[in-house]
């Protein structure tokens, strides 16, 4: 079974998709922001993770660049969301496999998980 962390501020949005993705099979853990998310990380040691971009505290990108700074987490494959367009972004991270632009769907998703978690 795969292993996704969830880090988004909103809680109830976490909530919502963990539930989704646990109903589809995969064990999900959450976190409220960034600092959070790479304690958990460090913790659970996710097969992906799925981040929002905007957090108080820490937000997405600096997630990101701990994951990618990490040998032991370098490769594990992320998902960013954001309700903000893609190119605001990427002007602060590309180091993400998919984006997703808040509010999506849930097979948006589901198929993102596909590509990513063979």
């Amino acid at each position: 079974m795969k292993t996704i962390l969830v880090v988004d501020d909103e809680f109830g949005f976490a909530e919502a998709l963990s539930s989704a993705l646990t109903d589809e099979g995969y064990r999900v853990s959450t976190a409220q922001d960034g600092r959070q998310g790479w304690l958990a990380v460090k913790d659970i040691k996710p097969d992906l993770l799925l981040t929002d971009f905007m957090m108080p505290i820490s937000d997405g990108p600096t997630l990101i660049r701990e994951l990618r700074a990490s040998e032991a987490f370098e490769a594990v494959p992320v998902i960013l969301m954001s309700a903000v367009a893609e190119a605001q972004v990427r002007a602060l991270t590309t180091e993400y496999q998919v984006f997703l632009r808040k509010p999506f769907d849930l097979r948006s998703l589901l198929a993102a998980l596909k590509k990513l978690l063979p």
